[in-house]
């Protein structure tokens, strides 16, 4: 197969792309430290020589400041940034100290200090943090990835991170529309991407480096235009509990005048909130769960199965989902649902039964999670999903 064509790309989830690229990448013995590659952007032969050959890039020429994602496979870019003098900004991990970090060589740093910076020891010993008040003007964004296509899609590893920081540096005013975006990846991760697995949150690339070419995509499709608070709002909450800086941002909006409420705040959502509350009073009329033969297993009240947090709620609407494959992680299933704008309030993993119970305070959601999930692929798995026995005859 050519560049491009390695793999098998009519996969029907973004979870199914990834599992093949990390399948391949380990099979064929591409994989490189740190392994497994599964669940990271993967390192891979020949990424260190591919990030150099960002320097070649006229985008890049013409950059000042430039944000590169702490990703082992992004050393050599980082390198060539270091090397060059343009400044280097690394996203602080996991964002939870900031935004970003500077990474400032000391002075007169020679090729080998220059190479240490550039490693994920040497972003922690010489960077200094950006504030949200430090007026980063980023004129180039070069990010990991596990696929992308020729077009410009773009899948990361799941979690969400790149999609927020670039959103995040929109609402900073820190990148323009026109702010090119790199990837670096090997050549079998070059892949056919359905336009239709991509969600407005998503980021799309510009440019894609490979040991063996150098790929400018044309990509037409709209990056994210900031942090659209109205949306995914169990994404944004999650976030906002880990993420002190996205906090602090959410309130400057606000200040500003724009609309900064969250999905599940929204007045127009008032109503479903209130026959949520009208269905659990039928629930209880109703003692004896209908239980169809061979149906969903009842979530019982016990702590493996339901969310310490969530008992006694009112509005607790439990969707089961079966078929999970055995070398599933809860961490790769969250992300799943994170993709799929359905995250629960609460979820318990069964993993060992193959199974798991989400917990929805808006039944709305817990529609929309089992539409998602019936049926969905899964780490080569069809999903089962449906209601939770005891939750059939709510509405």
């Amino acid at each position: 197969a050519g560049p491009g064509r390695a793999l098998p790309s009519g996969a029907a989830s973004k979870w199914d792309i990834r599992e093949k690229v990390w399948e391949h990448l380990e099979a064929s013995g591409l994989a490189e430290f740190p392994r497994p590659v599964r669940g990271r952007i993967p390192n891979f032969k020949g990424a260190f020589q591919a990030g150099c050959c960002l320097r070649e890039l006229d985008v890049f020429s013409r950059a000042r400041e430039v944000k590169v994602d702490p990703d082992k496979p992004l050393e050599g870019a980082r390198l060539a940034a270091l090397q060059a003098r343009k400044t280097l900004l690394v996203p602080t991990p996991r964002l939870r100290t900031g935004l970003f970090n500077r990474i400032v060589p000391p002075p007169g740093a020679n090729k080998e200090i220059l190479r240490r910076c550039a490693t994920s020891q040497g972003v922690r010993d010489y960077s200094v943090p950006v504030g949200l008040d430090g007026k980063a003007q980023v004129d180039l964004v070069v990010v990991g990835s596990v696929a992308v296509s020729e077009k410009g899609w773009r899948i990361g590893k799941g979690e969400g991170y790149a999609d927020m920081e670039y959103a995040m540096m929109v609402s900073m005013g820190a990148v323009q529309e026109d702010t090119p975006v790199v990837t670096i990846v090997h050549d079998c991760q070059v892949l056919d991407i359905a336009e239709e697995l991509l969600g407005d949150h998503d980021l799309t690339v510009d440019y894609i480096l490979t040991p063996t070419r150098t790929i400018q995509t044309k990509c037409k499709r709209p990056k994210p235009q900031g942090i659209m608070w109205h949306k995914a709002s169990s994404i944004l909450i999650q976030m906002l509990g880990k993420i002190p800086i996205l906090k602090t941002l959410r309130s400057r909006e606000k200040q500003a005048g724009k609309d900064v409420t969250l999905q599940d705040e929204h007045p127009a959502l008032a109503n479903t909130n209130r026959a949520a509350i009208s269905n659990k009073k039928v629930m209880a009329a109703n003692t004896q769960p209908w239980a169809a033969p061979g149906s969903a297993p009842v979530a019982q009240p016990k702590s493996d199965a339901v969310n310490p947090k969530l008992e006694g709620s009112d509005t607790v609407t439990t969707v089961y989902v079966g078929n999970l494959p055995g070398s599933l992680r809860v961490s790769e299933l969250k992300s799943a649902l994170r993709e799929l704008q359905v995250v629960p309030a609460g979820l318990s993993w069964q993993g060992a039964q193959h199974r798991a119970f989400l917990h929805y305070r808006d039944p709305g959601a817990a529609g929309r999670a089992v539409s998602s999930l019936q049926g969905l692929s899964l780490g080569g798995n069809a999903l089962r999903a449906e209601l939770a026995k005891n939750q059939r005859n709510k509405g």
